[in-house]
């Protein structure tokens, strides 16, 4: 648990709920909720365990019909306070300190505890109340719940479909660098043009040329089809 406090670990799991609002195994071969934390937190399985212990002990998680571990809504309530923080931070790095999108998302990983509500809202209020954060993800966690039901991730469309990337997935660094070097980028026309799911494989038409993408990029670009 050392080195990640307990926002991080509420906005862990809120942004694993995507895009439902809550975190349910499908098949029963899921990972579990602790593992999916805790690779996406860089700790071992047994600290993400113990701290999933604690937040169901604070009220901030409980076990679901099928013991999966859920927000509660005080635990939501907290979570979203921490992701809007997190987005309103990341403005502040790219707008105001000349950070580039993806060294944002690190830092302001880095600087969530660091400031107190009363300064977000300031923040916020000296960037003119920004609407989304360089990745394309509505600051205004209502705003983004209500919008989910109108995306996909370029994975789930049809060969030959015409989308609009509106998100990007930004907890992994390496691949949050990438999307920004290929100019995968938040309002970015693309077509997926071909897609073979089982061999984790895609073709995109982007700016008149193509590019291939793997299974783990192509499920983290949130796009609107055309």
């Amino acid at each position: 648990m050392a080195g990640h406090s307990v926002d991080e670990y509420l906005e862990t799991i809120y942004f694993l709920a995507f895009p439902i609002g809550e975190y349910r195994p499908t098949t029963t071969g899921t990972p579990t909720l602790s593992a999916r934390v805790a690779e996406m937190l860089g700790v071992s399985r047994a600290s993400a365990g113990e701290m999933l212990k604690r937040l169901e002990r604070d009220g901030l998680v409980e076990r679901g019909e099928h013991k999966e571990a859920i927000l509660t809504a005080t635990g939501r309530e907290r979570a979203e306070r921490a992701v809007r923080k997190h987005r309103i931070i990341e403005r502040l790095l790219t707008d105001f300190m000349g950070y580039t999108a993806a060294e944002a998302h690190v830092h302001a990983d880095e600087l969530g505890d660091t400031f107190t509500d009363d300064m977000v809202e300031r923040i916020a209020a000296r960037l003119g109340h920004p609407d989304r954060c360089p990745h394309g993800w509505p600051v205004d966690t209502d705003v983004e719940q209500a919008e989910n039901r109108e995306l996909e991730p370029l994975s789930a469309l049809r060969a030959g479909t015409g989308a609009t990337i509106v998100r990007l997935a930004e907890h992994d660094g390496e691949l949050l660098h990438w999307f920004y070097d290929e100019g995968l980028v938040p309002g970015t026309a693309i077509e997926l043009t071909a897609a073979e799911p089982a061999a984790g494989q895609f073709r995109v038409r982007v700016d008149g040329g193509e590019k291939a993408i793997g299974e783990k990029a192509a499920a983290g670009l949130f796009v609107r089809p055309a």
